[in-house]
């Protein structure tokens, strides 16, 4: 037993939603805000900065944060509070909130999150390091602290695997195991699923993984861990209320995730750009699913005592060229194979158990033509705010790997 001091009695449920301006954190925000969570939104801004530092702003015009916070109150009547705070760097305040707030939950987006930008120069690793490490263990060593009893959501990576298997689907998060002593007797062990990041990003989502083990073993924290697929989508029942609201939709080489990407691409008649053979396989999941799952994962913490909880966030799996060819077909879009700028297998299998989710009750929404239909309209309407040189992936994880960067129509050689 603990001596952590609980606030589960609190009917208020309040939640610091840490990097609630992001992509995830915003539409999040705002779905436990509606469900009649208290949410104070705890960010410094940086994703705001690395679009000024890039030159390339979100498709959809998102608005400052004081806007979008006024425009939902106008909507729904509910206030979300916000603190500007960074969280790598300013713990005596970070502690100085939780002490202050005592929330029910706090969920963790507070970090970098692309690889490409991570991979960018030994600058952006070192931020990223940084950044993402420092936010993960302040956080952790500021509830130790406090001596409260706050479940802490974070929102992982199913990167942190790699893109291969062994055959088997990836747990979600422990392997058992049996070890031989020197007496040859087996023992049982369960360990954490062996991590095998692919850049500086989701190494740092693995590193996430043992500061989690350590604050959960040492001073008892309730930690779940979400190791989340690749998000495609854009808005949610609540961010489609006010345009005010709209979520972000990034469509550069850094940060614009595979299936808007290709989505994008087609509605601004630019070529579909599959990275290599294309045969590489990732876990996805929507933007709608990714709110309620962590939703869910408040609302089903670990016990006291119990091991970090582990879900695998995503809902399905797919081949990065059968994406593209669905792209095609829907858009009438062209394919444009490109060099892989990535150190990575050409092609892999990837297959994951997610029996937790489902478990909890979530229904989940899978690819269909009206929702990829919907991204498309929107990057139709924002069509003029798109600066195409921004587009290829120009991020290389070596010397020895390309940018993503199509040749133009007019130089391909007839090859019949």
């Amino acid at each position: 037993m603990t001596n952590r001091i609980s606030q589960m009695h609190d009917e208020s449920k309040k939640v610091l939603v840490l990097g609630g301006d992001g992509f995830c954190g915003w539409p999040t925000s705002l779905h436990l805000s509606k469900k009649g969570y208290e949410v104070i939104i705890i960010d410094n801004l940086s994703r705001r900065n690395i679009d000024n530092e890039l030159e390339v702003e979100s498709l959809t015009p998102i608005r400052p944060m004081g806007e979008r916070i006024k425009a939902w109150k106008e909507v729904t009547g509910k206030t979300i509070r916000y603190l500007n705070i960074d969280l790598a760097t300013d713990y005596d305040r970070l502690y100085q909130i939780i002490c202050e707030e005592k929330p029910h939950a706090m969920i963790h987006f507070a970090e970098q999150r692309s690889a490409p930008y991570s991979m960018k120069s030994p600058r952006h690793k070192r931020y990223t390091v940084n950044n993402n490490m420092n936010a993960t263990h302040n956080i952790l060593c500021a509830i130790a602290d406090s001596g409260l009893d706050i479940h802490l959501v974070h929102l992982g990576t199913m990167g942190v695997y790699g893109y291969g298997t062994a055959g088997v689907k990836i747990p979600e998060g422990y392997l058992d195991v049996e070890v031989k002593t020197e007496q040859g007797e087996g023992v049982e062990q369960k360990i954490l699923y062996p991590t095998n990041p692919g850049s500086v990003y989701h190494m740092t989502k693995s590193q996430d993984q043992l500061l989690f083990q350590y604050y959960n073993k040492n001073d008892q924290l309730r930690i779940t861990d979400l190791h989340q697929g690749i998000v495609w989508g854009t808005n949610t029942e609540e961010t489609s209320l006010d345009e005010r609201l709209i979520n972000r939709f990034d469509y550069d080489g850094d940060y614009g995730t595979v299936l808007n990407r290709f989505l994008m691409q087609a509605a601004l008649d630019y070529p579909i750009t599959v990275h290599g053979t294309g045969g590489q396989t990732r876990a996805f999941i929507h933007i709608q699913d990714t709110v309620r799952c962590i939703q869910l994962a408040i609302e089903n913490p670990p016990a006291e005592g119990d091991l970090v909880m582990i879900f695998n966030q995503m809902t399905e799996t797919h081949r990065v060229e059968d994406l593209a060819k669905m792209v095609k077909e829907l858009t009438g879009g062209e394919i444009a194979y490109v060099p892989n700028p990535r150190k990575e297998a050409a092609e892999n299998e990837l297959h994951v158990k997610n029996d937790l989710f489902l478990s909890k009750g979530l229904n989940p929404i899978t690819l269909n033509k009206g929702l990829l239909e919907e991204v498309t309209d929107v990057a139709r309407r924002y069509a003029n705010r798109a600066d195409l040189s921004k587009i290829p992936a120009r991020s290389v994880w070596t010397k020895d790997q390309q940018a993503g960067i199509p040749v133009k129509k007019e130089a391909v050689t007839d090859q019949t």
